[in-house]
């Protein structure tokens, strides 16, 4: 049954005229009458007693016009909603971010975001490059921050580039060096992320011909630091996970210098309104706070 057959009998008892009624809806006296016959005709019972006195219920009408104003009311907050989610105003962005981005770039992000758009709530995922992946992949996440190249699967957005150092315990000979070209490294013990989160280091060395001696692995890219601040060995990480570090590591730049992409991934399929806002809202923040 139309919406609308239920909107012309709510209005007719509220304003208790069809003259009015018609008035309100922006319609004819003797169109909202049609209407009205046929709602009773659909149901099989009459819903309104005319009268010269006006208008009144039956009792079949009052026990239908609360279930009526409450369908009428449910659809204007469904379609409110739907107005709020096209206009990027409501809903749910399930976001994925490794550490570096998480701990650095994401708290003023999201309190930008939301500044934006108070209703859209986020979920947050935290996780290495391989989740990432993984996640865009399976649609467990809507948007995700990843390095670049990301798989062909997702289209992305480039943010900012973001060097490879090297990080030496203070005592290290390297130390000696204002950057250290690769060959230098050969034969030191590392300290790497585990092999699917570990692609900016080995692609930093891969292209210097290294093969280096991995001492220890990890999930946990502060556990790296802390590790080599206690002499175990040195790492190359990304330098927006040293920002604010302690002052017990040593940091030098490769050279020649290599850098990774941080680039936000998003499926290419079935674009969110949501989430593009948000995407406007990271490349704005990232404008005002350049890396």
């Amino acid at each position: 049954m139309s919406l609308r057959k239920y909107q012309a009998f709510v209005e007719t008892v509220r304003l208790g005229s069809l003259t009015r009624a018609a008035q309100s809806l922006g319609s004819t006296q003797s169109r909202i009458s049609h209407i009205l016959s046929d709602l009773e005709e659909e149901f099989g019972f009459p819903l309104l007693s005319r009268s010269r006195s006006g208008i009144q219920l039956t009792q079949a009408g009052k026990l239908l016009l609360p279930r009526m104003q409450a369908i009428l009311q449910e659809d204007s907050a469904l379609q409110a909603l739907a107005r709020d989610i096209r206009q990027a105003d409501a809903g749910t962005i399930r976001l994925g971010a490794f550490t570096s981005v998480a701990v650095h770039w994401l708290p003023g992000i999201i309190r930008d975001f939301q500044a934006r758009h108070p209703r859209v709530e986020l979920k947050l995922f935290n996780g290495d490059y391989a989740d990432m992946e993984r996640w865009l992949e399976e649609g467990e996440i809507d948007v995700g921050f990843v390095t670049l190249p990301a798989p062909g699967a997702v289209r992305t957005i480039p943010l900012a580039q973001d060097p490879l150092v090297v990080i030496l315990p203070r005592d290290h000979r390297l130390c000696a060096l204002e950057a250290i070209p690769p060959e230098e490294l050969r034969g030191e013990d590392f300290i790497s992320l585990l092999q699917d989160s570990a692609h900016d280091t080995h692609r930093a060395l891969d292209e210097a011909g290294i093969s280096p001696h991995i001492k220890f692995t990890t999930k946990d890219d502060y556990a790296i630091l802390a590790m080599v601040e206690q002499g175990l060995g040195i790492a190359i990480v990304p330098q927006l996970l040293l920002k604010g570090h302690r002052e017990d590591l040593a940091v030098r730049p490769l050279t020649p210098g290599v850098s990774r992409t941080i680039a936000l991934a998003l499926p290419h399929e079935g674009e969110i309104p949501a989430v593009e806002a948000f995407c406007r809202s990271v490349t704005a923040w990232l404008r005002e706070n350049p890396q």
